[in-house]
């Protein structure tokens, strides 16, 4: 199985990078699988302008950016992981901007079954309904897509550090790959 995690979180050493790290860990030292994480806030993603070119050349976007590239992963991995801060009630822009470009690939991403798990962490309370809109946003475009999200994660943290002091999520994010099997 190919897993992909995607990290749409600029802070490289914040709790979102933090929780898919120890996702990642599980991955690792317990199965075989083929893994790599791509955090998106460090590519080039332009927004979608709409201009439909990718309907009549098999799917590639005509930007000049790193689009294809994210993509064709996408379209490889059997199980997607997106880890994303929630920012003003919603995923980080340069996460939603690599998900507004599976529009580029529709109809390939369509025909191609995956799990999704999805981790969103913020700093308000998990009861909060920005954590909801997330992952109810996934849930959508994987009904679309016909995609299983097999899970979703909250978690409230404002300090960068704040995750590693839960044991209790620690313990959570390392099985939580399990339930893409």
């Amino acid at each position: 199985m190919k897993i992909l995690i995607l990290n749409g979180s600029p802070r490289l050493k914040g709790n979102t990078s933090y929780a898919l790290s120890v996702i990642l860990d599980g991955i690792i030292n317990n199965t075989q699988h083929e893994v790599e994480t791509v955090n998106v806030t460090k590519l080039k993603v332009s927004g979608c302008s709409a201009c439909d070119a990718c309907r009549s050349n098999g799917g590639d976007c005509v930007m000049k950016d790193d689009t294809k590239s994210i993509i064709d992963k996408v379209y490889a991995a059997d199980a997607i992981i997106f880890g994303t801060p929630v920012y003003w009630s919603g995923m980080s822009a340069q996460m939603k901007a690599v998900i507004d470009k599976f529009y580029s690939k529709t109809v390939q991403l369509m025909e191609k079954s995956k799990k999704v798990g999805v981790v969103a962490i913020g700093t308000g309370i998990v009861s909060n309904k920005q954590y909801e809109l997330i992952h109810d946003q996934v849930r959508n475009f994987c009904k679309f897509l016909d995609w299983d999200m097999k899970f979703n994660l909250s978690y409230s943290a404002n300090a960068p550090d704040d995750l590693r002091k839960m044991e209790s999520a620690a313990d959570e994010l390392m099985d939580a790959w399990k339930a893409l099997l």
